[in-house]
């Protein structure tokens, strides 16, 4: 009976703390929990057997390189500066490097939107001189279209930012109003000429930069070799250079000024020439100052209306290097083409365009 009576005891003590655990009551003492047979391990699947043995296939790369279409642009003009129109793909011949190529197509745009940047000298040295010559720019400004963009930069010292790009000629014509005192006498042209390309090659399409200056270097960083590759190296920028030489000395001695030597200015025109030359564009030297309302009519004429031949290069390597380019117009006999106005007189006549250009590099 002893026995029994311990048994009950034990069996309500365990009743009651189920019961407390069951309630949420924190159990104070020790729970016994009785052990779980354990599982046993599943078999293991066999590996799959191993696939039969085949041969190794070497990859296959196809490596083709495509030679980029050479776009010239081409400037026909007469020796008054008229746009010579009408001309088709048969009358005009392309060499690079001596080898004739075929032309895929040619195409001419007589009111094609511009893209300019005026670069203009603007210091303290020959103050009513420059001031005259700016006010003759307001005829390549009144050129201006709606859909044009135009930009107005001067340098003396350095390149100064007139008027950033905008389609407002009004914009343009403030700004050239705005320069009425110069800080410094320097003029350096080789510094801000290749600050300006580099400020232009981030645009793209093709660019027109029409400088206007003396020509003369006075303090620049840069000498004329090294800017003369970066002439070379340069893509769809054409420079119409406007040398005031032959009028700065021409007013120089009707104003008893004893100016620049005429030896430097020989020299900075010779430099205005090839900037111009090398770009494909065209270099004026006006002899006075009435002359040059004329020349920024056709500059502006010259920058709308222009010929554009395509060709790929029979030269297919992509080395980076300068191919030498002419042009020239030919008639059906294959002799240089003769142009004659509606009197039947020789017409003398210029081709104006990039004379190399760089082959593209096979990482570019």
């Amino acid at each position: 009976m002893h026995r029994s009576l311990v048994r009950l005891l034990v069996l309500g003590m365990a009743s009651g703390a189920g019961l407390l655990l069951a309630q949420g009551v924190q159990q104070r003492g020790p729970v016994i929990i009785p052990k779980k047979t354990p599982a046993q391990p599943a078999p293991a699947t066999p590996p799959p057997a191993a696939p039969p043995q085949q041969a190794v296939q070497k990859p296959q790369f196809n490596f083709s390189v495509q030679v980029p279409e050479v776009q010239i642009p081409v400037t026909v003009e007469t020796s008054n500066g008229q746009f010579v129109p009408n001309l088709t793909i048969h009358q005009f011949q392309l060499f690079e490097d001596g080898v004739e190529q075929k032309l895929s197509k040619v195409t001419v745009t007589n009111d094609a939107p511009m893209t300019v940047v005026m670069l203009v000298e603007f210091r303290n040295t020959w103050m009513p001189f420059l001031y005259n010559i700016l006010q003759a720019s307001y005829v390549f400004t009144s050129q201006l279209q709606p859909q044009d963009w135009v930009a107005l930069v001067t340098y003396d010292l350095k390149p100064t930012v007139v008027v950033d790009f905008t389609h407002n000629k009004q914009a343009i014509y403030a700004g050239l109003n705005s320069l009425t005192f110069a800080n410094f006498s320097e003029a350096d042209l080789f510094d801000s000429l290749a600050d300006t390309i580099d400020r232009m090659n981030a645009i793209k399409g093709h660019k027109t930069l029409v400088l206007i200056g003396t020509g003369l270097n006075t303090f620049s960083h840069m000498n004329f070799d090294q800017l003369r590759k970066k002439l070379e190296a340069t893509r769809n920028i054409t420079i119409y250079s406007v040398s005031m030489g032959w009028s700065l000395e021409e007013w120089l001695d009707e104003n008893g000024y004893s100016g620049a030597a005429e030896m430097d200015l020989l020299q900075a025109d010779n430099e205005m020439r090839y900037i111009a030359s090398i770009t494909g564009g065209r270099y004026y030297q006006p002899r006075f100052e009435g002359a040059y309302p004329d020349v920024f009519r056709n500059i502006a004429s010259a920058v709308r209306s222009q010929y554009t031949l395509y060709y790929e290069p029979t030269d297919k390597k992509l080395d980076g290097t300068d191919r030498k380019i002419k042009i020239d117009l030919v008639a059906p006999d294959g002799k240089r083409l003769i142009l004659v106005n509606q009197k039947g007189k020789k017409l003398k006549y210029t081709l104006n365009y990039r004379k190399t250009y760089t082959a593209r590099h096979i990482v570019q």
